[in-house]
């Protein structure tokens, strides 16, 4: 029999609306605003052709000129990057740490991690499968969802301490699936803390920041896997 996917009990179902009416209106606004306002049209174009510049010399220049605004501007960064992919997460991060420093930059940065999850959670628990699947896919939702059912927390830790998985697709996935909101971002804090404080450690040096994120990938990647294998050997122990 095939696996029933994101059943939501009906009580479930009935909770408030107002996170789907927020987040409509914050779409609509944002979409009026490029047509109608100038300046703001001008500013995403500006921030889109920044921080897809793979230049991060540039992209750190760019959000030291806003000053007071800059931390808005790199959690709305945070923000948008969930719906626009070619702007990776951890490329926002380096940023806010060379912008503001070891210290306050992974401050910042965990903040906006934390604020810029709980949306794509909100997301995935209150607009549904539909609107997960129109974001992310549905072979990744179905491949994250069956690593969430059976590893849960862990299947987080290594989504957010990876910089080469998914950290949004977890998301919308962990809300889909209505995982404990706590439990996924204690989950999400214990991943993306020692991604901040390597990323804040290594960020002086481009060459060794690239190679020791591509090491902790391969790091992270190899603890899910031997996870993995520990697991179903052990469940097939108990058979």
């Amino acid at each position: 029999m095939e696996k029933q996917r994101s059943n939501v009990p009906e009580e479930e179902k009935q909770q408030s609306k107002i996170p789907i009416y927020v987040t409509i209106l914050l779409i609509a606004a944002l979409i009026a605003g490029y047509f109608i306002w100038a300046p703001f049209k001008n500013f995403v174009n500006e921030a889109y052709q920044v921080l897809t510049s793979n230049n991060e010399q540039r992209i750190s220049e760019w959000v030291g000129r806003f000053d007071f605004w800059g931390p808005f501007l790199i959690i709305f960064l945070m923000i948008v990057q969930m719906f626009l992919f070619v702007i990776p997460s951890a490329l926002v991060m380096i940023v806010c740490i060379l912008a503001y420093g070891p210290i306050w930059g992974s401050l910042l940065t965990i903040l906006g991690v934390f604020v810029a999850s709980s949306l794509g959670y909100a997301i995935g628990a209150y607009l549904g499968p539909v609107t997960v699947y129109k974001l992310i896919g549905k072979k990744t939702e179905e491949k994250i969802e069956d690593y969430i059912d059976s590893y849960g927390f862990w299947t987080v830790i290594i989504a957010r301490i990876s910089p080469i998985l998914s950290n949004d697709a977890t998301s919308f996935v962990g809300g889909l699936l209505r995982m404990g909101y706590w439990k996924f971002m204690g989950a999400t804090l214990i991943g993306i803390i020692p991604l901040t404080l390597a990323i804040a450690y290594l960020g002086e040096n481009f060459e060794r920041l690239k190679s020791g994120l591509i090491w902790i990938s391969a790091i992270s990647f190899a603890i899910l896997i031997g996870y993995i294998i520990y697991d179903k050997v052990l469940k097939s122990d108990d058979q």
